[in-house]
């Protein structure tokens, strides 16, 4: 069965229409949180950076309940646009889409040569014994950013300063995230299945994220066949937004072997 993307989803286009794809997947924090990487990438990209159904005001179909469906749903757009050897580049909850499309197209024929590459940058998902997920929904603003950033002072951002409208953008979203990526943000299956994946894979970790931490994501590249992982220093859960140059210099190479 097809799984339809919305009529109204965003997808924001850069670099070279004729170049490789890469797919930039934003977490929960919406696409603003993926910037960096859409324009590191243009250059050299096709760069496509979907707005997920449901973030940011847009719809999602019910049909889109899971990461598993919004994963599938992807793949059959990448399909019928005629897309192969696509760089999928995930953060956080992005992070598991990307793995959880790597895992489908290895799974299923018609996705033969869609994919060609993953970086899961400090992606969630998985569940790993002894490095649990921190309960995104049981942390304030401060709470947050203590888990999330190197510097936490660079991440808070204190409600009291926010529009009706972005306080209404953060419910929404936080819903969305809830319904799609469950409370928990991990599938118990996953971990199992990433012995599937037949793609380079680069894991990225900022070394003092603690919403999954470094040696969350290096069970998390051991999963996966033949996986590099990095580790950026001084930064947290979004090390292309803390510590840009440090994360550069991990991706850049492997992109350049696949």
């Amino acid at each position: 069965m097809t799984i339809s993307l919305p009529d109204d989803l965003r997808v924001l286009q850069a670099g070279e229409p004729t170049a490789r794809v890469a797919l930039v997947l934003h977490g929960g924090g919406g696409p603003q949180t993926v910037a960096p990487i859409v324009g590191h990438l243009a250059p050299a990209f096709h760069v496509l950076a979907p707005t997920h159904p449901g973030w940011d005001g847009t719809s999602r179909p019910a049909d889109i309940d899971s990461v598993a469906a919004l994963a599938t749903a992807y793949l059959d757009r990448l399909l019928a646009d005629g897309v192969q050897d696509a760089v999928l580049i995930g953060s956080s909850i992005g992070g598991w889409v990307a793995l959880e499309m790597a895992v489908q197209a290895a799974a299923d024929g018609r996705y033969a040569g869609v994919v060609g590459a993953v970086i899961d940058i400090d992606g969630v998902g998985a569940v790993v014994e002894g490095a649990p997920i921190a309960d995104f929904f049981a942390l304030d603003a401060r709470g947050l950013a203590e888990v999330a950033w190197h510097d936490p002072s660079r991440g808070y951002m204190d409600p009291a300063n926010l529009t009706d409208e972005q306080r209404a953008v953060q419910r929404s979203n936080g819903a969305t995230m809830a319904v799609v990526a469950g409370r928990g943000m991990s599938d118990p299956t996953l971990l199992g299945r990433l012995g599937g994946v037949r793609v380079p894979t680069l894991v990225v970790s900022g070394a003092s994220d603690r919403v999954v931490t470094p040696a969350y994501a290096r069970a998390v590249a051991a999963a996966v066949p033949g996986a590099e992982f990095a580790e950026v220093p001084a930064a947290g859960h979004l090390p292309h937004l803390e510590a840009p140059e440090a994360t550069w210099a991990v991706v850049d190479p492997f992109l350049g072997r696949v």
